[in-house]
């Protein structure tokens, strides 16, 4: 999953990338109003964890524009303004969903995988294809049965294989959805990261390279 943390405060919003990345998330992080907008021309994100009171480009504003552009991602407001009027507010702005300040992070973290399975058509909670079964909110896989151990990386790469339900996925696609914007674009990861994530899944393999397009499982 690909996620933008939009947040004022540096030390919050590292903080809460740095909790969403332990979850195997590819998250990028905005300071401020402006720089979430340029990053969202850019990047295609699941889910943009927006905090209201920005600079530069308020995050009302923020929210409007996404919402009337019609981009699929979900976004969650993250804010101070926690009574019942400001969660209307924000939710008519057309937010996903609202979470005030203080909050518990295993919330957060339920929240924006909820968020994340509300995409077209809609995912279950588990994926689950060719005997692979990965549970996104427990962190957990397993192949008949077996439980397997993966990085955090190879968790995002295989749960991006089995959220295209059979679809070929590019690398640049994969590399994207489980890589945030510091990714060199030029580089090998995830060739690398496909090759241990094969060897772990074990026989007979399920990730199939489909020569000039990308996987698929």
């Amino acid at each position: 999953m690909r996620v933008l943390v939009v947040e004022d405060e540096e030390v919050l919003a590292d903080a809460i990338a740095a909790g969403l990345r332990r979850e195997a998330m590819a998250v990028d992080v905005a300071y401020d109003g402006a720089g979430a907008l340029e990053r969202t021309t850019v990047n295609d994100y699941d889910v943009v964890v927006l905090d209201r009171d920005l600079p530069k480009v308020h995050g009302d504003d923020v929210c409007r524009e996404l919402v009337a552009e019609r981009r699929p991602v979900r976004i969650l407001m993250l804010t101070a303004a926690g009574d019942l009027d400001d969660k209307v507010e924000g939710l008519g702005l057309g937010a996903d969903d609202y979470l005030a300040k203080p909050f518990a992070f295993a919330e957060l973290v339920a929240r924006v995988h909820a968020l994340g399975r509300r995409a077209t058509p809609p995912l279950p909670p588990v994926l689950e294809q060719a005997g692979v079964r990965l549970d996104p909110s427990r962190r957990e896989v397993t192949r008949d049965g077996r439980p397997i151990s993966l990085t955090r990386k190879e968790f995002a790469v295989l749960e991006v294989l089995l959220r295209a339900e059979g679809a070929v996925v590019s690398a640049e696609r994969l590399l994207e959805k489980a890589w945030d914007e510091n990714a060199d674009p030029f580089t090998n990861v995830v060739r690398v990261t496909l090759m241990t994530l094969r060897k772990k899944l074990g026989e007979p393999a399920v990730i199939h390279t489909m020569p000039g397009s990308g996987y698929r499982l």
